[in-house]
This record gives structure tokens, sequence and C-alpha cells, in this order.
């Protein structure tokens, strides 16, 4: 028979109770782990060991669910040995947990959350068993997988070894066949039930609310929540608060961006017209341009054309994941003087016979 793989004491690896609160686990860990690093201690096995040990064992006893688990079953290692040994005898010495066999890849134990007559089945994946222990991956099984977590079947007492091997086309049927359950290829399905689903609602805001960061109160079921709205918050942007709902559920908060009077948002960017003289199209000068961050000078060459547009770097909306802005991109609008009077007229046509202004439709 295979040497069973030797428990490991989590709690002693690292150094704390049993009781040890999570902050006082990562405290530990961090300090044994700057302590064994390899890099401190070159060719030196015994700390490149140790060092693993450390990794395991915190990734064991950081993680809630590793962590229930293993102060459940870790010191009953020695009856999954007798529960294989007896699965092999139930299906007429052929190992169910062999090549070939529909339960490949599973192993058991007694003692499931049934009583002391339950049994959990457990899949593990054949993966590459990385720098963890055979006791971690037989417990938790393969870390690798993308699930991260092995599928656990829980029969609850009322189902035997026969009885599954049976569901299995592996052995007779037994008195509790008829009763038993399937729940292989649940584990998907049943985890998806396990995690409500979330709240979602929506917020509007302002383009200026958007701009400077605000806030919103959501009232659910009799409970109110202030809900932070990140600076740069746009239609479709999404705000989680894991757990805050009612039932614990998580709660979604979407951006809906009300429209602006003066600017257009495009992504980052804004966009806005800028009304100008015909002087200062023509003969050009500053012209004061009223942003979100305030007012700036905008230089307008001589000369410039209706419709001609200018770019002023970093004055558009802050990035909803990120510390720099978009731009502002200012359109320039020509406003022509209207009602003329007599002498104006005569002025301005004087003035356009001496501009040899070529047909701009030809």
């Amino acid at each position: 028979m295979a040497q069973q793989p030797e428990f490991q004491d989590y709690y002693k690896t690292l150094g704390v109770p049993r009781t040890a609160t999570q902050a006082e686990i990562k405290k530990a860990f961090r300090k044994l782990a700057r302590e064994s690093h390899p890099d401190k201690h070159a060719g030196d096995k015994g700390a490149e060991r140790r060092f693993k040990e450390i990794n395991e064992a915190n990734a064991v006893l950081s993680d809630p669910g590793k962590r229930a688990k293993y102060d459940q079953f870790g010191r009953d290692w020695e009856a999954y040995a007798r529960a294989g040994a007896a699965a092999g005898g139930a299906s007429g010495g052929r190992d169910p947990f062999g090549p070939g066999s529909p339960f490949a890849g599973y192993t058991f134990r007694t003692g499931g959350a049934g009583g002391p007559g339950g049994v959990r089945y457990e899949f593990r994946t054949s993966g590459d068993p990385g720098a963890f222990s055979d006791f971690f991956h037989m417990m938790f099984g393969d870390e690798s997988a993308a699930a991260g977590e092995p599928e656990v079947f829980n029969t609850g007492g009322s189902e035997s070894i026969d009885d599954l091997l049976a569901r299995l086309g592996m052995a007779g049927s037994g008195a509790g066949a008829g009763r038993a359950r399937s729940n292989i290829g649940g584990g998907a399905s049943r985890a998806a039930s396990a995690r409500p689903q979330p709240i979602e609602v929506t917020a509007e805001i302002s383009l200026e609310e958007s701009f400077h960061g605000t806030s919103r109160i959501v009232e659910l079921e009799g409970r109110r929540l202030e809900v932070i709205i990140p600076r740069g918050a746009n239609t479709g942007s999404r705000i989680r608060l894991t757990g805050k709902g009612p039932d614990g559920r998580d709660l979604i908060v979407v951006t809906k961006l009300k429209p602006h009077r003066t600017f257009a948002r495009k992504g980052d960017d804004l966009e806005r017209d800028v009304p100008v003289t015909l002087r200062e199209a023509l003969l050009g000068g500053e012209i004061p341009v009223v942003t979100l961050k305030g007012r700036v000078l905008l230089t307008v060459p001589a000369g410039t054309q209706n419709g001609r547009t200018f770019r002023l770097k970093g004055q558009g909306m802050p990035r909803f994941k990120g510390d720099d802005s978009g731009d502002l991109y200012v359109r320039i609008r020509l406003v022509l003087p209207t009602n003329l009077d007599g002498e104006a007229t005569a002025a301005a046509g004087k003035f356009l016979d001496m501009v040899d202004q070529p047909d701009p439709r030809s």
C-alpha cells in the first residue's frame, strides 16, 4: 500500500495558535517569509524547503474556506486510507478510482458533513503538483485548476459506496440505489445558485459631478447606503459594493451621465464651441475659454477659419481608472456682425473690395 502523505501542522509552521486572526496569520507569514527567503540563503536546501512550507501554510490558513476544511479533516488523514481500501473491495477488487474508471480522478474520505456514516467525494485533476506538498493537493485538490477548488460531493450518510458505484455502472445495485441522488457534475450549478444575483441600481449624475466625484444615497429595504462615485464615471460605469445589499448580496451602481448644455463628452475627451468675433478671426488674439477646471486663454491666430478646432491638452475628464485626464477640443464658431448702418455697410464694401479673396466654391 502506498505511503500516505504526512499530516502537516500549518499553525505550527507559521507559529500561530489555532485561534489566530487573519491579521495575525498575515503578519506571521510576512515575517517568516522574509527570514526564510531563498535569496537570503543561497544554496541552502533547508531554507528553500522551509520557504515552501511557509507559503503552503499561508495558502491554506489565509483562505477561510481552506482553513475550515483543514481544521475539520486535517488530523483524520489515516481514515482516508481505510476508506480507499474499502472502496477497492466494494468494486470487486478493481480500483474504482483508477485509470479507465468513470470515477477516475476522485478521492473520498469519511466523516463528512453527513455525520460518521457520510462519505465525501472529491474530484482532483492530475496537473503539476507545483511547489505544494502531496498532503496539500490530496486535501485541497489541484490548485492549478481554473476553479482553484476540488469538486466535493456529500452523500450525507444516505448513500453507501456500493450505491455510488452502482450509479456509476461499476457494481450491482444496492438497497439504497433507488433513493440515491446524483450530484456529480453539479458543482458549477450549486456554486452558481450559492451566489445570489447582485442588485443593480442606476444613478444619474451631471458632468460636473463626474468631473469632481460625488456620492448618492441608495435606499434598499429601509436601509440607506451612501455610495461614493469616483471621478471620471461615465454612462455605463459600474461601482460594485461587495456584500452591501440585502442578505449580503452585492450592490452594483451603474452611472448615467446627463446631457450638458456646453460640453459634449467623447470618452474621456470633451468638445465645445467657442464663439469669436470677425475681428478676432481676422486679426487674431487671445480669447477666454471656460473649462471644467477653470478659465484659460486660447491664442487664436490671424485668419482663423470658422470651424477650426484647437486641442487643449489635459483639460478633459479625469479617467475613471487612471491618474491622467483627457483633452478638451475647442471648435471656433465665427459670429458675423449684423444690423450694419449705411456707413458701416459702405466701409465693409470698401474693405472687401481691397481684399483679394479667391472664390472658395471654385
